[in-house]
C-alpha cells in the first residue's frame, strides 16, 4: 500500500482518487475549495465520447479571422493579452495542420473509446447512477454551408468508431419539438450522455470517498519536491511526504509540473454559461448549436446554457459581451427560456495540441500528471484517474498513452 497525495478534486482527481482507493492505497486530496470548485462545476455536463476532434484543427485557418472579428464569434482574444498568448498560439496553429490535427483525432479517439469504462465501477459503487440522463447527445446547423463543412468531420468521427445519425430538419422537430425550426441540419451521437448536476455528483462522490477513508486537506498544494524516495507536498501552513502524487490541478497544474522538470504549455480557455431555472422540460437531451460554439443541457436546476471559448488568462473579469451573446443566442434556438441567472465564468486547461498529458514527470517517476483534458475532462475523468492508478500500480495501462507524455514538448 502506498500513501499517495491527489492535487485537484474535478472529475479526474476525484476519479484518481477512487481508482487509488480501490487498489489499496492511502490517499489524501489537496483542493483548497471542495469538489468541483473549478472548470468542473460549470460544464455543459455532457459525456461526450465523440469529441475526438479538437479544436486546433485545419479549419482554424479557414475561420479564424471571421472567428476573431465577428460579434457573434463563439471565440474571443483580449488583445491586450496578445503578447502573452503569443507563443501559445504559435505553437496551436503549429499544430492545426491536417497531420498533426488528424493525429492528434486519432489519440483522442482510442481515450475516448474506453471513456465509459472508466465510470461504470465507480458510478455503481459511489451509488451515482441517479445523476445519469441517457439521452444521446444532438448538434445542430443552422445552414446547409455549415453542415456541409461539418461533414468531413462527421465522416472521420464514423470511420473512428463513433455512432452518427444525421437528421433532416422535420426528424429534429420530432425529437426536440420546443426548438425554434431554424435548424436544417443534426448530428445524433450514439453513447453519448449528461448529468443532471455536474457538482452535485462530485460532491456525492466526495462524500463517499471520505466515508471510505479519503483524508481531505483544504488547501491548496504550492509546492512539490520529488526526491528518490519520496515527493514532499507544501502547503501555506504544513508540509508533508508522500510514496507518489497525482498532479491534476487542472490550469493550476503548470507552475507545480514545471517544478518537477516539465514547463509545459498548459494555458486557460475562458468558457461561461447562464442558467436559466426552470426550464428544464423543454428539451430532453444536451442540444449543441454547433456555429455558436455552446450546448443547452437540461439539468436539475434548469436548462444550464454553456460554451464559448476567451482566451485572456486568468484574469477574473466577465466578457459581457460573450455572456450577451450566450443568452441571444439560446433564446434564438429555445424561445420558451425565461430570465437566466448566476452567470458564470471557469477556466479549461488546455494545450496547443489539444491532448491531455497523463504520464510521469521528469524528475520522479513519483510524480504522475493528469491534466489538460481542454473540453472533456468530465468524459475522460473516470479514465484518466485509472491511468494514474495504473501509473502508481506498475501496470501496463490498457490503451496507448505515448501521445499523451509530457516530454512531447521538450525542444
Amino acid at each position: 500500500m502506498a500513501k499517495v497525495a491527489v492535487l485537484g478534486a474535478g472529475f479526474v482527481g476525484l476519479s484518481a482518487a477512487y481508482w487509488l482507493m480501490r487498489d489499496g492505497h492511502q490517499v489524501s486530496v489537496y483542493e483548497p475549495v471542495g469538489a468541483a470548485g473549478g472548470a468542473s462545476f460549470g460544464n455543459a455536463g455532457t459525456f461526450a465520447n465523440y469529441a475526438c476532434i479538437p479544436v486546433n484543427n485545419p479549419s482554424v485557418f479557414r475561420d479564424l479571422p471571421r472567428y476573431l472579428l465577428s460579434a457573434r464569434s463563439p471565440l474571443r482574444l483580449r488583445w491586450r493579452y496578445l503578447p502573452m498568448l503569443a507563443p501559445w498560439l504559435a505553437r496551436f496553429l503549429w499544430h492545426s495542420t491536417a497531420a498533426r490535427s488528424e493525429a492528434s483525432t486519432r489519440a483522442l479517439a482510442q481515450l475516448l473509446a474506453r471513456a465509459q469504462g472508466g465510470y461504470d465501477a465507480l458510478i455503481a459503487q459511489a451509488g451515482l447512477a441517479g445523476f445519469i440522463r441517457p439521452q444521446e447527445c444532438l448538434y445542430l446547423y443552422s445552414s446547409e454551408a455549415a453542415y456541409a463543412g461539418a461533414l468531413a468531420g462527421l465522416d472521420l468521427r464514423r470511420t473512428l468508431g463513433v455512432p452518427v445519425q444525421t437528421l433532416q430538419a422535420s426528424e429534429i422537430a420530432a425529437l426536440e419539438p420546443a426548438l425554434e425550426p431554424i435548424f436544417v441540419r443534426g448530428a445524433l451521437f450514439g453513447g453519448s450522455w449528461h448529468l443532471s448536476d455536474p457538482a452535485g455528483f462530485l460532491q456525492t462522490l466526495q462524500r463517499y470517498l471520505q466515508a471510505q477513508g479519503l483524508q481531505w486537506h483544504a488547501h491548496a498544494a504550492t509546492t512539490l519536491r520529488p526526491g528518490p524516495q519520496a515527493v514532499r507536498v507544501v502547503c501555506a501552513d504544513h508540509e508533508s511526504a508522500y510514496d507518489y502524487v497525482a498532479l491534476c490541478a487542472g490550469v493550476h497544474s503548470k507552475a507545480l509540473a514545471a517544478q518537477c522538470g516539465d514547463p509545459l504549455p498548459l494555458g486557460a480557455e475562458r468558457g461561461y454559461h447562464w442558467m436559466f431555472a426552470g426550464g428544464q422540460n423543454l428539451i430532453s437531451r444536451p442540444v449543441g448549436w454547433a456555429e455558436r460554439g455552446f450546448y443547452m443541457t437540461p439539468m436539475a436546476q434548469g436548462i444550464r446554457v454553456a460554451g464559448t471559448v476567451e482566451l485572456a488568462g486568468l484574469a477574473p473579469q466577465k466578457h459581457t459581451g460573450l455572456l450577451d451573446l450566450l443568452q441571444f443566442s439560446a433564446r434564438r434556438a429555445l424561445p420558451g427560456l425565461g430570465t437566466p441567472q448566476a452567470p458564470w465564468l471557469g477556466f479549461r486547461p488546455t494545450l496547443p495540441d489539444g491532448l491531455p498529458v497523463l504520464g510521469r514527470s521528469r524528475l520522479s517517476e513519483r510524480v504522475i500528471y493528469a491534466f489538460g483534458h481542454q473540453h472533456i475532462g468530465l468524459t475522460l475523468g473516470g479514465l484518466s484517474g485509472a491511468l494514474v492508478a495504473d501509473h502508481v500500480a506498475g501496470r501496463a495501462p490498457p490503451v496507448d498513452v505515448a501521445a499523451f507524455a509530457p516530454g512531447r514538448f521538450r525542444s
